[in-house]
């Protein structure tokens, strides 16, 4: 269910369309995207948008063969040819590599104006990141924390700036585990627990960023992309994962534990119409803060994400887990 507003979207539209009603609002627009390998979201998302006359796309991830294949891709389409990609190497696993890549983007002559944070992980064993931190943890929110906050300068300096931190439904799964986000390191960890607490704690920090840099002119807001099967996510994931998956919904009391239940899913074009929303659509400018799903405002996030109290505690965590400050 989603609440009232006047964005017209719903669970049927795509990327390719959305982009086009709104392409105005896409045109001229410095962007850089997070996790843009091929066959994944963030990668499908910047070639859709590729056709509507960006001034730059900045492509960010850690291998450059990746980062130069999405180009390829976006420069092969004739309605994107002569758009501008610039790719970042940027590994969100590593704080050190973090830090190097936000002095290229701060050293960039332009200003940014939105920032897409897709790039994600899910599942899989226990396994940390440079600094110790569980991986999901580490990488789909504490890198993302840090990257936004080094080049949120570049950011303000937009007249619209916006950043989209791409959560799930998942989020259901686990709140931040304030006290055990390392889950004793590995000795209680559960893969899913550990994903949802990562998703959980991107919802947390669009509405921390609205709270703290809402007044400067910064707009936030978190997405949940739908079901997509086959992307570059969780190529490992198999039938156990799965079940896995439902038989710790159930015990949560989640109707997606249910037997029968069964996760609608959305090809690429379909999962990436919420981030175009989120991005572009000039409609939100009258909210901030907000989770999206299906094209609109929703009102499905979880108390896992939502209760207020949270907001300060994940960005104190996030400070300490980074050893820096970011006070606004």
């Amino acid at each position: 269910m989603t609440t009232q507003s006047p964005i017209p979207y719903t669970r049927q539209d795509t990327a390719s369309k959305i982009a086009a009603d709104i392409a105005s609002s896409i045109q001229g627009k410095v962007i850089i995207t997070t996790g843009v390998s091929p066959n994944g979201l963030g990668a499908h998302f910047v070639e859709t948008i590729a056709k509507y006359k960006p001034r730059l796309l900045i492509l960010a991830g850690r291998s450059a063969a990746k980062l130069q294949a999405t180009a390829d891709k976006i420069s092969s389409v004739p309605a994107s040819k002569g758009v501008e990609t610039r790719a970042l190497l940027l590994d969100l696993a590593s704080q050190k590599q973090i830090r190097e890549a936000a002095k290229v983007v701060l050293a960039y002559p332009e200003d940014i104006d939105i920032v897409v944070n897709s790039a994600g992980i899910m599942t899989g064993p226990y396994r940390t990141t440079e600094e110790g931190i569980e991986a999901q943890f580490g990488s789909n929110h504490i890198g993302h924390f840090l990257f936004t906050n080094l080049i949120i300068a570049k950011v303000l300096a937009s007249p619209n700036p916006r950043v989209i931190n791409v959560s799930s439904d998942g989020h259901r799964l686990s709140p931040v585990r304030f006290e055990d986000w390392n889950f004793q390191d590995g000795k209680v960890y559960d893969q899913w627990k550990a994903y949802g607490q990562s998703k959980s704690a991107n919802i947390i920090f669009s509405k921390a960023l609205e709270q703290k840099l809402g007044a400067q002119g910064l707009r936030s807001y978190s997405l949940h992309p739908g079901v997509i099967f086959g992307t570059s996510l969780a190529p490992g994931v198999g039938e156990t994962d799965y079940a896995a998956l439902k038989a710790l919904d159930k015990e949560m009391g989640d109707p997606l534990g249910e037997e029968g239940a069964a996760f609608e899913v959305k090809n690429l074009d379909e999962g990436t119409a919420t981030h175009v929303v989120a991005a572009f659509d000039p409609r939100l400018n009258a909210v901030n803060g907000v989770y999206l799903e299906d094209g609109n405002i929703s009102d499905r996030a979880r108390p896992t994400a939502t209760r207020p109290e949270y907001v300060e505690k994940l960005w104190e965590l996030s400070e300490q887990l980074v050893g820096q400050p970011f006070r606004y």
